[in-house]
């Protein structure tokens, strides 16, 4: 038995001292169910935790005092029966208390307590004059228990950890299935979203947003400690891989989706979107979609976090890819089909126009060339493409038809 990487061990004496030690603990069997119950009592005054804990929770810590002092003093008077060795107590109390949620310092708290209360129990009985037994063998009857307790420790601490593992691996699973379904569209299931609810933490009210991190060739990690950096927020967040996007459902108790994703930015080391979800998890199969397309909207290499809100254009184009190659060829064909040199120039000038409204002069400014320069570019790309830059709906759709070409005009 191993605990902090040592090797504990039973002390062990002669026969004619074994003997004696396990006649002086033998000597507290008639006493064992007074003696578990005033360790409950203690418990109960010395530790706040388990005063305040459900009756059923108090009443199963009562039982468990009585069968470990019954088996412990048991073991230790050797009188043990092979279906009832205190370790296999031990093993299955870590398991219970771990399943309970109970700390794990408020059982050994409850260990060490239930020990030193044997250790005094058994002196009570000499300075009564109850049992004659000398110093020396109290002794060793004392370093027999504290041996005892130190196994006694270990095996639990071992046991909890397994089970408190096992159990985060189901919780995990069953949050991540809850996502999975919440993407599938169930959150519409009023006894989905209940569930979904329970098992991810959330009120029912609590407001949402979906955060997609793609997973590019080669695989990467295009959104590093999400969750720590939310959780220095106060945010709650769960995280998820389906297919090639890494994606969180994130209670953001009304933080500001632009505060998200400043608080998301220094992580971002690929394409990330976000989108909120308008109706809580009852929506956030829409939000995923969502955000799924933002993301994809940003050139590909880039490292980017973008709100839906920041790129509606650039969803909307991509939400409808047969739409697409119609969109290029109606509004920028032209240009595009234009030898390499003018075509590019057509395109950037094209670019700053759109996003000065048109204005050549505005346009000029960022060109670093003169005004009547882009002037007369515009009216090759007006003759060419057939729209006015002057109208509202043709800037429009020369916007969505450089959007959808990959040649962003932001």
């Amino acid at each position: 038995m191993r605990q902090d990487g040592g090797t504990v061990r039973i002390p062990r004496f002669d026969r004619e001292t074994e003997r004696a030690i396990a006649q002086a603990w033998s000597l507290l069997l008639p006493y064992a169910d007074e003696i578990a119950e005033s360790i409950t009592q203690a418990l109960m005054e010395a530790d706040p935790y388990w005063a305040e804990q459900p009756p059923d929770l108090q009443a199963d810590q009562r039982r468990g005092a009585r069968e470990h002092v019954r088996r412990g003093l048991a073991a230790m008077a050797g009188v043990a029966r092979p279906d009832e060795q205190p370790i296999d107590l031990w093993r299955e109390t870590g398991r219970v208390r771990a399943r309970q949620g109970v700390p794990m310092d408020r059982v050994l708290n409850a260990y060490n307590l239930g020990s030193r209360m044997l250790w005094e129990a058994l002196l009570r009985l000499r300075w009564n004059g109850e049992i004659d037994v000398d110093e020396h063998l109290l002794l060793l009857a004392g370093q027999r228990l504290w041996a005892a307790l130190d196994i006694q420790n270990a095996t639990l601490v071992d046991s909890y950890r397994t089970e408190s593992a096992r159990l985060q691996r189901r919780d995990l699973q069953r949050q991540q299935n809850f996502l999975d379904g919440l993407v599938d569209g169930r959150g519409t299931d009023p006894l989905f979203s209940k569930e979904a609810r329970e098992a991810l933490g959330l009120a029912p009210a609590d407001p949402v947003a979906c955060v997609v991190a793609l997973l590019e060739d080669p695989p990467d990690e295009p959104l590093r400690g999400p969750q720590d950096r939310l959780e220095r927020l106060g945010v709650l967040s769960h995280w998820h891989v389906r297919g090639g996007n890494y994606f969180g459902l994130v209670s953001h108790g009304g933080l500001p989706l632009d505060d998200l994703v400043a608080a998301l930015r220094p992580g971002v080391a690929g394409r990330v979107g976000v989108a909120g979800a308008l109706d809580g998890i009852t929506g956030f199969a829409t939000a995923y979609r969502l955000a799924a397309r933002a993301a994809e909207s940003l050139p590909r290499g880039s490292q980017r976090i973008v709100t839906v809100r920041g790129r509606l254009p650039e969803v909307l184009v991509t939400g409808s890819p047969e739409v697409v190659p119609v969109l290029v060829q109606e509004t920028i064909g032209p240009l595009l089909a234009q030898p390499p040199n003018q075509k590019d120039v057509l395109l950037r000038t094209l670019a700053a126009l759109l996003d000065h409204n048109g204005s050549p002069t505005q346009a000029a400014q960022v060109l670093f060339c003169h005004r009547n320069t882009v002037i007369y570019r515009a009216k090759q790309i007006e003759s060419l493409t057939g729209r006015d830059l002057q109208n509202a709906r043709d800037r429009l759709e020369l916007s969505l038809g450089l959007i959808a070409s990959g040649h962003d005009p932001h």
